[in-house]
C-alpha cells in the first residue's frame, strides 16, 4: 500500500511519517519542499501518482499575499481532492479540528475555512475519513495564541482539552489502514486553561517569566465550547504525563 502524507514536514505530518515507517511502510512525503504547492495545485499530480491512500496533515498558506488564509485552505482542499481522484487513490484521511461546526465559531475565519475544507473533500467521490482533533499540547507554544516576550509571556485564555500530537498521528495512520472509512473525534483526558498550560510548561523549563492571561478573540474559546463531547475518543497522556515526556 502506497500512502502519501501531505504536509509531511509539519508537526503532525512528521509524526505520521515516523509511525508509518515504524509499521514497515515507506510513505510518500508531500510538502512544499518536495515541489508541491497545495494552494495552486502545482506538483500534486506527480506527487500522488500510484498512491492508494492520502493523509492530509497540512496547514496550507499561500506565498501570494493576495490570497487569504481562508482561500488558501479551501483551494488546497479542492486541489488535493481532485488530484487524489485523478491518481486513483481510494481514500483521503483529513486532519481537522474538533467542535468547529458549532455556531459559536461562525465569526472565526479559520474554523469556517476548515468547515469548507471538510465539505470539499466529502463531495469528492473518494472514501473520506475526517479526524477532528482537540488542540495539541504544542498549542502552548503557538504564536497565534501565545506571545513569548523577554520579560513575560502573554497567553489567550482558551479552555482546551489538549492531546499529544503523537496520538493524533497514530489515529491518522489507524484510519488510513482501516478497511472502511469512518470519522473520528479525539481529545486528551484533561481540560486546562491555556495560560495555566503555559505556566506549567515554563515551570518545567525553570523559566521564571510571568504568564499574563488575555481575552481570546471569541468568548467561545474561553467558555468550554472546545471541550470534548460525549462521542469523543479520549487519549492520554494528561498534562503531567505530557510534561514528563518532554524531560
Amino acid at each position: 500500500m502506497r500512502i502519501a502524507v501531505v504536509g509531511a514536514t509539519g508537526v503532525a505530518g512528521a509524526h505520521v511519517i515516523a509511525r508509518l515507517r515504524h509499521k514497515g511502510l515507506e510513505p510518500v512525503a508531500v510538502s512544499r519542499s518536495s515541489g508541491v504547492d497545495l494552494v495552486t495545485g502545482e506538483g500534486l499530480p506527480d506527487a500522488l501518482d500510484g498512491v492508494d491512500v492520502v493523509i492530509d496533515a497540512s496547514s496550507p498558506t499561500s506565498q501570494d499575499p493576495r490570497v487569504s488564509r481562508f482561500d488558501a485552505v479551501v483551494r488546497a482542499a479542492r486541489h488535493l481532492a481532485h488530484a487524489a481522484v485523478e491518481a486513483g487513490a481510494r481514500r483521503l484521511v483529513v486532519l481537522s479540528i474538533a467542535n468547529i461546526e458549532k455556531p459559536e465559531f461562525d465569526a472565526f475565519e479559520y474554523y469556517v475555512a476548515k468547515r469548507d475544507q471538510e465539505d470539499a473533500v466529502q463531495d469528492s467521490g473518494l472514501e473520506v475519513s475526517i479526524v477532528r482533533s482537540a488542540q495539541w499540547f504544542e498549542f502552548a507554544e503557538n504564536s497565534s495564541a501565545v506571545v513569548y516576550a523577554d520579560d513575560r509571556v502573554t497567553a489567550q485564555d482558551w479552555l482546551v482539552q489538549p492531546i499529544a500530537v503523537g496520538n493524533v498521528a497514530e489515529v491518522l495512520v489507524r484510519e488510513a489502514l482501516r478497511r472502511t472509512a469512518r470519522d473520528a473525534t479525539i481529545a486528551g483526558p484533561e481540560a486546562i486553561r491555556l495560560p495555566e498550560l503555559v505556566r506549567r510548561l515554563l515551570a518545567q523549563r525553570h523559566d521564571a517569566r510571568p504568564v499574563v492571561a488575555v481575552a481570546p478573540p471569541l468568548r467561545a474559546f474561553a467558555d468550554g465550547a472546545l471541550l470534548a463531547g460525549p462521542d469523543t475518543e479520549i487519549l492520554g497522556p494528561d498534562v503531567a504525563g505530557w510534561l514528563a515526556s518532554r524531560e
